[in-house]
């Protein structure tokens, strides 16, 4: 009988490449099987799902949704008259100079850094900001803070038509 591999040198070669043989047969049978499921379609997948993710950016947690507690003051006339005052006494315009900002951000741009939803105001005047906004939270009650979150709201709310047609008391105006 002949052997194919009578040589000792060819048999110890095919026993070397026998084992990395036998893994890319592998490594190209799972890869096909993969393949296979991605094009299969899936139930919970489509052109039309967005991923959720966790990560927020500067490790900031997902907004919370609207809390019922802050309709009752967005808009709210006295909420906002008790805000504007609070807003004095507290001493605000020391940083926000009356909503345009100083050494505090401006209040009347309409940019806000940490959300213009009323409740996302609260969590800001609560709770405080990195670089400067002190934590109000101890020294205020709930319902001054929204009172607070209230006016400051207002401040970036465009002008009502009545409000600007309005002339200032000592302004001269022709008919």
């Amino acid at each position: 009988m002949s052997s194919p591999c009578r040589n000792p040198e060819q048999w110890a070669v095919v026993a070397r490449l026998r084992p990395a043989a036998l893994a890319a047969m592998l490594a190209v049978a799972a890869n096909n099987a993969v393949a296979q499921q991605d094009t299969a379609p899936s139930a919970g997948r489509g052109p039309n799902e967005v991923s959720v993710t966790s990560l927020f950016p500067n490790g900031a947690t997902p907004p919370r949704p609207p809390d019922a507690i802050g309709g009752r003051f967005d808009g709210n006339k006295l909420a906002i008259a008790d805000g504007q005052l609070l807003f004095g006494q507290m001493n605000c315009t020391g940083c926000h100079f009356n909503g345009g900002g100083g050494m505090g951000p401006a209040l009347m741009s309409g940019h806000w850094r940490y959300g213009g939803r009323i409740e996302q105001i609260y969590e800001s005047i609560a709770q405080g900001r990195p670089n400067g906004m002190p934590s109000w939270q101890f020294v205020l009650g709930p319902t001054q803070i929204w009172d607070l979150a209230a006016y400051v709201k207002s401040l970036s709310a465009p002008a009502s038509a009545e409000t600007s047609q309005t002339a200032a008391p000592d302004a001269s105006v022709k008919p």
